[in-house]
């Protein structure tokens, strides 16, 4: 089985698909894929499907949504639907557990992935945690479950990948300053400064590629900018971070330069 979430939705068995079209079962699969080889109790699946406004017939209904996600399984494997529920779609502890190998569902071995690469990145192993960084990004195809209508559940999964995706991209952007490659990353960094206008640490990164590509006015263009858009989009002034961080540019503090030993992050080089 093949199953990706980092996108529009995609599930096969043998080849085939087993996506329902109908929203509802769709919201199930998607649920039991994230979770894939867990228990997901009864009460948990309503919740998704129905919010606190439960139908009375809430609970023969969820069972006529996996009875039909276990009939597009039994086509695909070409099975018998009692072995679908004894080995892939189980019934368990009050539940449903989706029965899978290792690594089938996109968004465990991001996981995967991404973990890896916050070990390296802490070993100082900027080179290994660059390649897995870039390795769990390249998986996604657009936001997760882009196809799918969500309830609570999967809203609090989904805003725990995107907060996980931007962390692994910060990360990944900070190893690779780490190794020297500022003036490759400054293309990337304008993009994504446009895109999250308040985050501080991608501005940052940003501010320090500038100044260390000869630019140091860019740099401090970069700064005026985040203040301007914290002060009237929050009423906030940046972080004590960044305004050390636009002095030592100001000063052409020695610290900014890449020298091939700093292993801390770019804001926590000017932390108090």
């Amino acid at each position: 089985m093949d199953i990706k979430v980092l996108g529009p939705l995609t599930a096969e068995a043998c080849g085939q698909s087993i996506v329902p079209t109908a929203a509802k079962p769709r919201q199930i699969l998607s649920l039991l894929a994230v979770h894939a080889n867990h228990v997901l109790p009864v009460p948990t699946l309503m919740e998704e499907i129905w919010g606190h406004a439960l139908p009375r017939s809430a609970l023969t209904t969820l069972q006529t949504y996996i009875l039909q996600l276990r009939r597009k399984l039994v086509a695909a494997y070409g099975v018998s639907s009692a072995e679908i529920s004894r080995d892939i779609l189980v019934t368990r502890h009050g539940g449903y557990l989706l029965q899978i190998q290792p690594g089938a569902v996109d968004v465990h071995e991001y996981d995967r992935l991404a973990a890896a690469g916050r070990e390296a990145f802490d070993h100082g192993d900027d080179e290994s945690a660059s390649l897995y960084l870039s390795q769990a990004l390249g998986l996604w195809q657009g936001p997760a479950l882009v196809d799918v209508r969500t309830g609570p559940i999967l809203e609090i999964e989904l805003a725990r990948l995107e907060e996980s995706r931007l962390s692994t991209l910060e990360r990944r952007i900070e190893a690779e300053l780490r190794m020297g490659k500022d003036a490759i990353l400054l293309a990337e960094l304008s993009e994504l400064t446009a895109r999250h206008p308040l985050h501080e640490g991608l501005h940052a990164q940003r501010m320090v590629a500038l100044y260390r590509s000869g630019r140091p006015w860019q740099a401090l263009e970069v700064f005026q900018h985040l203040r301007s858009r914290l002060i009237d989009e929050l009423g906030l002034e940046p972080s004590p971070r960044v305004k050390r961080l636009q002095q030592a540019v100001l000063c052409g503090d020695p610290a900014l330069e890449y020298d091939g030993t700093h292993r801390r992050r770019v804001l926590d080089l000017f932390a108090a």
